[in-house]
C-alpha cells in the first residue's frame, strides 16, 4: 500500500471562515493534512489572544473532515514542526508574502528544501479575514468570555500589563491605544478599577466611603464600551458575609479578577507614610475570605488575588512569606506583594524566597513608588502581572487644572485651545453608528 503524502497547514483557527475551509480542502487533495494549530502563546506574539483557547480550537479543527491530525505549533515559526514531521507539502494563503509573516514564509521555503518539500500558495480569499470578523464581534463579547481572558493571558504571556481606568473614556483609551516598537505591537492587556481613583473622581476620600454598588455602576459603564479584561480593587472586601453578592455582581459584569488586601478596620491608603492604627488581619481569618470567594464564584476562571500588606506595615519578609503560604493554600490564584519603597528590592527578595515554595502562585506588582522598575526586571523576578494603578488620573488632574487656570487668566479659551486636543478627536473616539 502506497504511503500517503503529508501536507502541513498552520492555522490559528480562532474564527473559521470559507478561506480556511478552502485551504484545508485543497490541502487534502495532496495527501493527509496535519494542522499545526497555533497555541495561545504563538498567536499572542503577533496579535491579540484568541477568543477560544487552544483546546477548544483543537476540538473544532480535528472534527473537520479534511483534517487527519492536529498538533500544537508553539511559535509563529514553522521550523520545529516541519523538522518533526517532514511534510511533502506546506499549504498557505499567498497573503503572507508581505507583513508580519514574511520571514516565517522564507524559513518555511528554506526548511522544505532539505527534503525537497514544496510550498503551495493559494490565492487569498478577498473581503474576509478572521481579524475583521473579530472586530465586528468585539461589540458582542460575552461576560463569560471576558472573565476567562485574564487567566489565559497570564498563562500565555511573559507579563500582563494592566492600567487604571476611572471612567468609560479612560476605558476607551486603554482599549484602543498601542504603539509599534521593533515591528511589534505593544498595548495594555486590561483595566484596573481602583478604589482610590474611583473615590477621587467622586470627590470622596480613599477610605471606602464610596460603596461597592456605586463603583460597580461605574464599572458597568466601562464594560459597556470596552472589550479588555478588568481587575477590581475591593480594598479588604468588606464583611465576609457580603462577599458572595459582590462576586456575583462582578462576574455578571464580566470582571476577570478581584484583589483584596489583608488589612482590617477603616481603610488608610497604603502609600501614606504614617500607618499608625492600621491593623493587618490574622492570616487564617483572611484565608476564610479567600475561601468564601472561591466557593461563591460561578467560573473557576474568575481570579482571586490576595494582597499582602506586611511590608507596608513593617512586619518584614518572614511574615509576608507565611501569609503567602496560607493564602495560596486557601485558594488564591495570585499574590500581590505590596511595597511603598522607592526600589523593588523588598518585593524581589519576597519573590526569590516564595518561588522556592511548592505553593508558589503568580505574583502581581503595583510599581507606584518604585516606578523606575522595568517590566523585564519584573519578569526576571517571577512577576506575571503589573498594575499601573493611578497614572491616568494623576496625568488628567494637572492637565485640567492648567487648562482652567489658562481660561481664568486670559478670560477666553483661545490660549487653552493650543494645549488641548481638537473636539473632532474626542468625537471620533466614540463610536457613532
Amino acid at each position: 500500500m502506497k504511503k500517503s503524502k503529508i501536507v502541513y497547514v498552520g492555522l490559528s483557527a480562532d474564527i473559521l471562515h470559507k478561506g480556511h475551509i478552502n485551504i484545508l480542502k485543497t490541502a487534502s487533495s495532496y495527501g493527509d493534512v496535519f494542522v499545526g494549530l497555533l497555541t495561545d502563546q504563538a498567536i499572542l506574539s503577533y496579535k491579540n489572544i484568541p477568543y477560544l483557547d487552544y483546546e477548544k480550537r483543537k476540538v473544532v479543527v480535528e472534527n473537520i473532515k479534511y483534517v487527519k491530525k492536529v498538533i500544537p505549533q508553539k511559535t509563529l515559526d514553522y521550523t520545529e514542526n516541519l523538522n518533526l514531521i517532514k511534510p511533502n507539502y506546506v499549504v498557505h494563503g499567498d497573503d503572507w508574502k508581505i507583513g508580519v509573516q514574511k520571514k516565517t514564509r522564507e524559513k518555511v521555503i528554506k526548511t522544505l528544501k532539505k527534503w525537497s518539500g514544496k510550498l503551495i500558495e493559494l490565492n487569498y480569499t478577498k473581503n474576509i479575514s478572521s481579524t475583521s470578523i473579530k472586530n465586528e464581534l468585539s461589540n458582542l463579547i460575552s461576560p463569560q468570555n471576558r472573565v476567562s481572558r485574564l487567566k489565559r493571558l497570564i498563562k500565555s504571556k511573559e507579563i500582563v500589563r494592566i492600567i487604571e481606568s476611572h471612567n468609560s473614556l479612560t476605558g476607551l483609551i486603554i482599549d484602543k491605544i498601542n504603539i509599534i516598537k521593533n515591528k511589534k505591537k505593544i498595548e495594555f492587556d486590561g483595566m484596573w478599577s481602583s478604589s482610590l481613583t474611583d473615590s477621587a473622581t467622586k470627590g470622596l476620600p480613599d477610605n471606602s466611603s464610596l460603596s461597592f454598588s456605586a463603583r460597580i455602576s461605574t464599572l458597568n459603564d466601562m464594560m459597556d464600551v470596552t472589550t479588555k479584561p478588568l481587575v477590581f480593587d475591593a480594598d479588604n472586601g468588606g464583611q465576609i458575609e457580603h462577599l458572595p453578592f459582590l462576586i456575583r455582581s462582578l462576574e455578571r459584569s464580566g470582571a476577570s479578577a478581584i484583589i483584596i488586601e489583608d488589612k482590617v478596620g477603616l481603610k488608610k491608603n497604603s502609600l501614606f507614610k504614617n500607618q499608625t492604627g492600621t491593623k493587618q488581619d490574622k492570616p487564617q481569618l483572611f484565608a476564610k475570605k479567600i475561601k468564601k470567594i472561591c466557593n461563591s464564584r460561578q467560573s473557576q476562571d474568575f481570579m482571586v488575588i490576595a494582597r499582602i500588606e506586611s511590608f507596608i506595615l513593617g512586619k518584614g519578609l518572614k511574615d509576608a512569606l507565611n501569609r503567602a503560604e496560607v493564602y495560596s493554600k486557601a485558594g488564591a490564584d495570585a499574590i500581590l506583594i505590596h511595597s511603598k519603597e522607592k526600589t523593588p528590592a523588598e518585593i524581589f527578595s519576597f519573590a526569590k524566597e516564595f518561588k522556592k515554595s511548592k505553593n508558589f502562585i503568580p505574583l502581581v506588582s503595583v510599581p507606584s513608588t518604585y516606578s523606575k522598575v522595568y517590566e523585564k526586571d519584573l519578569i526576571r523576578n517571577g512577576f506575571k502581572l503589573v498594575i499601573y494603578a493611578n497614572q491616568l488620573l494623576r496625568a488628567a488632574y494637572p492637565a485640567m487644572q492648567s487648562t482652567a487656570k489658562t481660561i481664568l487668566k486670559n478670560k477666553r479659551a483661545f490660549e487653552a485651545d493650543k494645549k488641548i486636543i481638537p473636539i473632532k478627536e474626542i468625537i471620533n473616539l466614540i463610536k457613532n453608528d
